[in-house]
C-alpha cells in the first residue's frame, strides 16, 4: 500500500525559469545563448546541486568555460532570486494529499545558492513532512544512493512510495529502487496518474 508521496521540486512543486531569469537581464540573443552554454547547459551544472565547491568556485568554473563574458556571469550569478518561479497549485495539491493521510516528501537535484536566494518561492517546504536537498547530501539524483538515503532517513519502505520527476531518467532510478513512479507533465496529468496508482495499491 502506498503511504508516501515523493516529489522532485524543479518544474513539478515549482518552476525552473533559468531562460526568462537570463533573459530579465536585457542581454542580447548572443549574450543569452553564450551564458547558457558556459553555465545551465554545461555539464558542470550538477556541481552547482552537489554541494561540494563554494560559490566562488563554481563562478570561476563558470568564466572557465567562456572567459568572454565573466561580467555578465558574474552579474547573472550575484543573487539568483527569480530563477525559481513558485507555483500556486504546490501547497494545496501537498494539503490535498496529507488530508487523505499520505506522507510527503522531496528528493530534489538543488543548490544551496537557489535553496538561500529563492525561499520565497519554496514556501512549500513547510508543509512537507521532511525531503533531500542534493546540496545538503553532496549526493544527486539519478544517483541511487539518494533513494536509499531518503527512505533509510524517514525510515520507508521504498515499495510504499510513488516518486514524481519531470524527468525519465530519475524516475527509472526511483523504479530501480523499488518506488511506484510517474513522470510530470502537467498538473492534471499528474494528478490522474498518481489517483490510479494510489487506486492500484490500496
Amino acid at each position: 500500500m502506498i503511504k508516501n508521496i515523493v516529489f522532485d521540486i524543479g518544474n513539478v512543486l515549482a518552476g525552473f525559469v533559468w531562460e526568462k531569469f537570463f533573459r530579465s537581464f536585457g542581454y542580447s540573443e548572443e549574450i543569452f545563448e553564450k551564458l547558457a552554454d558556459a553555465t545551465v547547459r554545461s555539464p558542470f551544472w550538477n556541481e552547482m546541486d552537489r554541494g561540494k565547491l563554494s560559490d566562488e568556485e563554481l563562478l570561476e568554473e563558470f568564466i572557465r568555460n567562456d572567459p568572454s563574458i565573466e561580467k555578465e556571469i558574474r552579474e547573472v550569478f550575484e543573487n539568483v532570486e527569480g530563477i525559481i518561479q513558485r507555483f500556486d497549485y504546490a501547497i494545496p495539491w501537498i494539503r490535498e494529499l496529507k488530508e487523505k493521510g499520505y506522507h510527503v516528501y522531496v528528493i530534489s537535484n538543488f543548490s544551496r545558492k537557489a535553496h538561500v536566494e529563492c525561499i520565497k518561492a519554496l514556501d512549500f517546504l513547510e508543509e512537507i513532512d521532511g525531503g533531500i536537498l542534493s546540496y545538503q547530501e553532496k549526493l544527486i539524483k539519478p544517483a541511487p544512493e539518494i533513494y536509499q538515503l531518503l527512505c533509510s532517513k524517514y525510515d520507508l519502505k521504498a515499495e510504499e512510495c510513488v516518486f514524481i520527476d519531470d524527468l525519465q531518467r530519475n524516475v527509472e532510478a526511483a523504479r530501480k529502487e523499488g518506488m511506484k513512479g510517474l513522470v510530470f507533465e502537467s498538473l492534471d496529468q499528474a494528478k490522474v496518474e498518481l489517483e490510479r496508482i494510489l487506486t492500484d495499491k490500496k
